[in-house]
């Protein structure tokens, strides 16, 4: 009985209104008083940040902080493909047939996760990763590959949670959310980076200036409030490091696999 009235309360309060809200008090400078306990809350190491915890103007702006330089080293090679984010893989494995297989119990489609897009034929037997980010984690989103950007699409959507309870007991909470898509052009073929929103994100947001051609590790994007990343490489051209499994914790800039050309 528990789980579908908690699945009821966040349908009715899976809003856009809900999360521009709770966005427009992390943004004020009243908010400023709580990241103290914010950062103690949540194991934050505010060492790391760039900027002392006094400087930062409002909640969101702790929240989306960088840090600083040298922090998170970034595996170079035109062939590495690193993690775009500080966060826990919650699925992972190959793309059989345009599906992802058992994402906490759940499938999905690339076609609905990529709202249809004509560029979903390149990932049909690809790769995945869902990379789900908590509070605990840094919020910026980097380069998984260096290369160009050539398509960018945003999808207006719901705002459901991604943690363990939205993923497992929501209908396909990845393709259902509001999404921001860059499919990144690389020396071996296309990856696409598919940034999820998730109940109380205001509003994923890209770097500005947001240059046309990145190198692996140069920032792309943030999350305001914590949400999920899912990593699609092209088919034929992905090998995953042998040690990455459900559950593991990866760090913005690891190696999560080598990418080869195709054949």
């Amino acid at each position: 009985m528990a789980k579908p009235f908690f699945r009821l309360l966040t349908e009715l309060s899976s809003r856009k209104t809900v999360s521009r809200v709770t966005g427009a008090f992390a943004k004020s400078r009243a908010s400023r008083s709580l990241i103290p306990w914010f950062a103690r809350t949540y194991g934050i190491r505010v060492e790391d940040a760039e900027k002392r915890i006094a400087e930062y103007a409002s909640l969101n702006d702790f929240f989306t902080r960088r840090l600083k330089p040298g922090i998170r080293p970034v595996e170079t090679g035109d062939s590495a493909l690193v993690s775009p984010v500080d966060a826990m893989v919650t699925g992972i494995g190959p793309i059989q047939a345009g599906q992802m297989f058992n994402v906490k119990g759940q499938d999905y489609t690339i076609e609905e996760l990529l709202n249809r897009s004509p560029r979903l034929v390149n990932y049909k037997d690809g790769f995945f990763f869902v990379l789900y980010l908590s509070p605990t984690d840094y919020h910026r989103i980097h380069a998984p590959v260096g290369g160009k950007i050539v398509e960018k699409e945003h999808i207006p959507g719901k705002v459901y949670p991604v943690n363990e309870f939205g993923l497992r007991h929501m209908r396909r909470v990845l393709s259902r959310n509001e999404r921001l898509i860059t499919y990144m052009q690389h020396a071996f073929g296309e990856v696409a980076v598919v940034k999820v929103g998730a109940m109380n994100v205001s509003s994923i947001q890209y770097v500005s200036p947001l240059p046309d051609q990145l190198a692996g590790g140069d920032e792309l994007a943030y999350f305001e409030f914590g949400s999920t990343i899912v990593l699609l490489t092209e088919s034929g051209t992905f090998k995953p490091q042998s040690d990455l499994k459900l559950g593991s914790v990866v760090r913005m800039g690891q190696m999560l696999g080598t990418l080869q050309a195709k054949g």
